[in-house]
Parts: structure tokens; C-alpha cells; sequence
């Protein structure tokens, strides 16, 4: 658990409730994990803004102790799991909110941005890109870095099996792979990682399988239709632009008017390997 935080499950759909850690007072902040992870990734940055705004920490529908509905093609879609994130913040009592997502989290937030804009007063996107983003990058060998997305894209079965026959490894894989601090994640969260995501993946395949057809189309609707985040944004990436070759702040400006674009020199998991630069960059953003 998070320090002084308090844990509840709230529903927010027909047969999904979510966990969620909740602490703090004054202006919400929601916080979305990444994976392989849960709420729990958000520790340390969590109990600094608690310092002065309701802070909420959720586990994603199909993660942690959240309720893992079956599939149905659009179960796991980004526009269904922004939805709960609507929902779970209404149920608290917030209709208005900051919300910040790293990786998965990151995506669901901005199809929350997208979806709800009314509620959602500043949006942090931590190391990803707009899913449409994303699959333009990848390309040629370079690609292989992304072989889980791929991977998990492919029609239910084999990449279930896969996984399951291996989770430990197959999950440690990105957590030892994407940190450059591995002191950053102890041993205890990291099996708690562990567990989470091999207890969870089918619905973890179904998440990402979403990002490869049902959000593409959403994604691909909003370009056309020109709907763009109207919220203030500040995006902390790592800087593979430059390994993948393309201009990350310039794809996230086709999203975002109101854009504040930072790299950062730490892991992909930059709330656990820099809090601190974590902290500052959402303060900004809130005073933005």
C-alpha cells in the first residue's frame, strides 16, 4: 500500500469495480500506472502531492486487483477504461480532474482528454506516444524493441499461451530491461509486479491487442476529425526519438495546443527512478 494512503474498490461498469488507493485533500489528481505494474509505481510521487491535493491511484481495469472482465473486442479498449477512470472520479465525488498516465496509463489518459474534456483540467503523458504515433515510428529493426506490442496484437490464444507458459520471465524482461536504476524497484514491489501481471494476462494481451485495432480507429477518427487535447499537456519522454529517428515534441504538438515537451535522462519508469522530476514537472503543469 501507499503510505498513509487508504485502499477501497469502487465500481464503475457493469461487473468492474476498481482498486484504488485514495489520499490527500484538495484538488484531485488522478494517477494511472504502466506496465507490467499497479498503482503501487506511483509511491513516491503520490505521497508528495498528497501534500496538498486529493491524490487517486487506481489499478486499470484487467490490472492489479481491479476486476478482469472477459473480452469482447472492446472491453479493454482505451475509450472503455478512460470511461472508468470518468466514472471512478465521479463516484469520489470529482467531476473535474488532473490526470497523468505513465505507459498504458498514458494512453488512457489521453483518450480520456479526448473523450471527456470537460473533466479533465491538465493532462502528464509519461514515455509513450499516441497510439497512431506509435505504430508510425516503428519500423525495420528497430522495431524489435516493440516485439511485445506484435506479440500481444496477434488473435487470442497463442500469445496467452505463450506468456503464461513463462510470465515471471516474460514480465522481468521489461522491468529489468526499461530501468536504468533496478534499485529503483525493490525486490518486494517487483514480486508484487510479478504476481499482479501473471495472475492478469489475458486481460493484459487484451489491452494491448485494443491498441492494434479498436483505439487505432478511434485514434485514426479523432485525426480526421481534427479533435485535438484542449487541456494543458506536458509529456516527459525518454528521448528514443532520436534512437528511432523521428521528432517525438513534434508528433505530440498534431495532439496538443498547449504542450510542454521534456526529456528525461532516467528508465522508463521515471516515477520510481526520479520521483523528484516527476514531482516538479506535474507541480508545473497544475500551475499552468
Amino acid at each position: 500500500m501507499i503510505t498513509s494512503f487508504t485502499q477501497d474498490r469502487v465500481t464503475v461498469a457493469d461487473g468492474v469495480a476498481l482498486n484504488v488507493a485514495v489520499g490527500g485533500s484538495g484538488s484531485p489528481v488522478v494517477l494511472l500506472h504502466g506496465f507490467p505494474q499497479t498503482h503501487l509505481m506511483w509511491r513516491h510521487v503520490a505521497a508528495d502531492l498528497a501534500a496538498d491535493h486529493t491524490v487517486i491511484c487506481p489499478d486499470l481495469r484487467g490490472y492489479g486487483d481491479s476486476d478482469k472482465p472477459a473480452d469482447d473486442g472492446s472491453t479493454y479498449a482505451k475509450r472503455a477504461m478512460a470511461a472508468d477512470v470518468i466514472a471512478l472520479a465521479r463516484a469520489l465525488g470529482h467531476d473535474r480532474f488532473a490526470l497523468a498516465g505513465h505507459d498504458r496509463g498514458a494512453l488512457v489518459a489521453i483518450r480520456a482528454g479526448l473523450d471527456h474534456p470537460d473533466a479533465i483540467t491538465h493532462l502528464a503523458s509519461l514515455d509513450v506516444l499516441p497510439t497512431l504515433d506509435m505504430w508510425d515510428v516503428l519500423h525495420g529493426t528497430t522495431a524489435a524493441v516493440g516485439f511485445h506490442l506484435y506479440l500481444m496484437a496477434q488473435p487470442p490464444g497463442l500469445p496467452e499461451a505463450l506468456i503464461s507458459a513463462s510470465a515471471d520471465a516474460f514480465f522481468g524482461h521489461f522491468l529489468d530491461l526499461w530501468a536504468n536504476d533496478p534499485a529503483a524497484i525493490p525486490a518486494d514491489v517487483r514480486a508484487a509486479y510479478l504476481k499482479a501481471s501473471r495472475e492478469a494476462v489475458p486481460s493484459i494481451v487484451a489491452d494491448y491487442r485494443a491498441s492494434a485495432t479498436v483505439d487505432v480507429e478511434h485514434d485514426l477518427a479523432d485525426r480526421e476529425a481534427g479533435n485535438r487535447l484542449r487541456m494543458p499537456v506536458t509529456v516527459l519522454q525518454q528521448d528514443w526519438g532520436a534512437a528511432l529517428g523521428f521528432d517525438a515534441a513534434a508528433r505530440w504538438r498534431e495532439w496538443a495546443a498547449d504542450l510542454e515537451h521534456r526529456t528525461v535522462s532516467c528508465g522508463h519508469f521515471m516515477a520510481e527512478e526520479a520521483p523528484g522530476e516527476v514531482v516538479k514537472a506535474l507541480r508545473d503543469l497544475l500551475a499552468r
